[in-house]
């Protein structure tokens, strides 16, 4: 019963389709579905920006998506606008089962700072509560899946192991953006960092 499943931002916006599509980000849902069965603990989590958060490209004049820019809490991409509070975007995709799910942690909606992580913004001290709930719960053993590996998950899985929790990130269920080479850095960092790939 210490085991719990933390399924990343499944939200139409990153699914094809969607306004920061990951290539096959929908493909893994049955899987997640399936593997939400085996365990005693689900998490999911949900990108939920204000319309004018600061990461978005369009709040940044003559930037384009994709540039890097420097906050007060180091460098940034700059995003096309997406997963905005209410929106079609923001909403779970339909196809994945959030009955399951034992509590829904959203993220990003401060909006002079951008939170990749299920644990903490971008400043990697504020924190999101997901610790201490799942230390509530007698939680030590982390399995991440979602989107997308190089951000969110693997953001998520290096905190994780930081904080002191046995993590393996399941890249079957995992699809990634690969932002020029990001992909291999992030698989590098969460190595180095002793999460678990498989």
């Amino acid at each position: 019963m210490t085991q719990a499943l933390i399924v990343i931002d499944v939200q139409n916006d990153f699914c094809p389709g969607g306004a920061l599509a990951v290539t096959d980000g929908d493909a893994i849902i049955p899987g997640i579905n399936a593997l939400m069965q085996e365990v005693p603990c689900v998490v999911l989590t949900q990108d939920w920006h204000p319309a004018d958060h600061s990461s978005f490209a369009s709040e940044h004049p003559g930037a384009a998506a994709y540039d890097l820019t420097e906050m007060p809490y180091g460098p940034q991409v700059l995003w096309p606008d997406h997963c905005v509070q209410g929106s079609t975007g923001a909403d779970f995709h339909a196809a994945l089962h959030t009955d399951p799910a034992d509590l829904i942690i959203r993220k990003g909606f401060r909006r002079a700072i951008d939170s990749y992580s299920a644990f903490f913004e971008n400043d990697k001290t504020t924190p999101t509560g997901l610790e201490g709930y799942l230390r509530a719960r007698g939680i030590t053993d982390l399995v991440l899946v979602g989107l997308a590996t190089d951000f969110c998950v693997a953001y998520s899985a290096q905190d994780a192991a930081r904080l002191g929790f046995d993590v393996t990130v399941r890249l079957d269920l995992c699809r990634g953006i690969d932002l020029n080479g990001s992909l291999e850095a992030a698989l590098g960092a969460m190595r180095a960092a002793g999460v678990r790939l498989v």
